[in-house]
């Protein structure tokens, strides 16, 4: 088994970074049973809460048994999630980690995700010393490579028929970003 990696909080004005917690499956449903978030996926809405609650124990595992990073978004206020991002495919060795992100459709629009994967990101470069993160999207999904651009991620590739979700086959655009690249403000 591998060590596991700590995984910091990271806090902003607005945003909480913490681990993802059991109380966290509700919000956590919330929001991947979504149509509108779940649009752009490689999976289909969930339909049931303990899908959700498979999920945070899931989450849980995972970073009881490799280096991956799953930060629950929560408000800084009320400490409620709002959201969730993964690095996963760590690979400290050769200085990459693949990135994923999620935030309720409700608090879209509002420079939240931008401002969460600016606090991971920090971490990723500054901390964990990492020369490359990875990210992928559905080209459709305007507002996730907009984002993805604002960081100052390129667009590096389309991969074709990626996925197969909803009875629907989707393309992925594949984004990547250099410590040197990354518009930290």
């Amino acid at each position: 088994m591998t060590t596991r990696l700590p995984q910091p909080d990271l806090r902003s004005a607005r945003l909480h970074l913490r681990e993802v917690r059991p109380d966290d499956a509700p919000a956590l449903f919330a929001i991947h049973s979504d149509p509108q978030v779940m649009r752009y996926w490689s999976y289909p809405a969930w339909t049931e809460l303990a899908q959700a609650e498979q999920k945070v124990a899931d989450i849980q595992r995972q970073r009881r048994e490799q280096e991956i990073l799953v930060w629950a978004i929560a408000d800084a206020a009320s400490d409620h999630l709002i959201g969730t991002s993964a690095v996963f495919a760590l690979d400290r060795a050769q200085g990459r980690a693949e990135i994923g992100y999620s935030l309720h459709p409700h608090r879209q629009r509002r420079g939240l995700a931008s401002e969460a994967l600016r606090l991971i990101l920090s971490y990723l470069f500054d901390d964990l010393q990492l020369r490359r993160v990875e990210a992928d999207a559905d080209p459709r999904n305007l507002a996730s490579c907009g984002l993805l651009d604002k960081l100052g991620f390129v667009r590096e590739g389309l991969l074709r028929e990626r996925w197969h979700v909803n009875g629907e086959i989707c393309d992925t655009a594949f984004f990547g970003l250099l410590r040197r690249d990354f518009i930290r403000d």
